[in-house]
């Protein structure tokens, strides 16, 4: 029998979200409830283009600050 993958802690907006396996950013903002095209996404840090969202798996310890894009003048 192959033993479950463990679940992983990571950190949005300051918060710890427990999931039960890495999950691309896509996938991380349907579980969220996350528009994806209305947000930016801050990655460990660094701001992740949309275009690495696909390809871009959480892992353990991220920490991901996710914002909502206002227009405006």
């Amino acid at each position: 029998m192959v033993p479950a993958e463990p679940a992983i802690v990571i950190h949005v907006n300051g918060t710890p979200h427990t999931l039960k396996r890495s999950l691309s950013i896509p996938e991380l903002c349907n579980l969220l409830n996350i528009h994806p095209r209305l947000v930016a996404i801050e990655y460990n840090g660094e701001i992740l283009h949309r275009q690495f969202w696909e390809t871009t798996y959480v892992q353990g310890g991220d920490r991901l600050e996710i914002v909502t894009i206002v227009g405006g003048g």
